[in-house]
């Protein structure tokens, strides 16, 4: 089933790239689709780390919660930049990460990342380092709504 479902994404993210829908283009999709996804069982890389199909459904509401974070965020960074003062207070934190597994420790470094103002820097076991463009930024995040967010995200089957 795990096979399946990386064929499918494959063979949809190739189309969305292609953009091309004559027979011929869609056959070596296809064949593209299937060759990765042979190459990448001999591998064991479709395994739950390398295709976490058992995160699908925490992905419906995952998601949208974090594209409205990533865009609270962007309109809080838009108004430090146009601000004249340019009132800024980069900050270092640490902040350590409640997930059980690499999927959900990668996905709360990640998710940090793609929020504006804020970087992963490092990761050290479960303790994370991260730059914020504002204190209040760290401050956000030492709270930890984002942790539990990521972590009820990776428990639900």
């Amino acid at each position: 089933m795990r096979q399946i479902s990386l064929f499918i994404a494959l063979f949809l993210f190739w189309l969305a790239l292609s953009g091309y829908y004559k027979a011929f283009l869609l056959a070596a999709g296809v064949g593209s689709a299937i060759f990765a996804v042979y190459f990448a069982h001999r591998m064991t890389a479709d395994d739950e780390e390398g295709h976490p199909t058992q995160l699908f459904l925490g992905t419906l509401t995952y998601y949208p919660w974090l594209v409205w974070e990533i865009v609270k965020s962007c309109w809080a960074v838009t108004k430090l930049i146009v601000d004249p003062r340019l009132p800024i207070s980069p900050t270092l934190t640490r902040v350590t990460a409640t997930q059980k597994t690499t999927v959900g420790l990668a996905t709360y470094a990640n998710s940090i990342t793609l929020t504006p103002g804020t970087i992963t820097a490092a990761v050290d076991g479960n303790v994370l380092t991260v730059h914020a463009l504002v204190r209040d930024g760290a401050i956000d995040l030492e709270g930890g709504g984002m942790d539990q967010r990521v972590t009820q995200f990776e428990e639900v089957r």
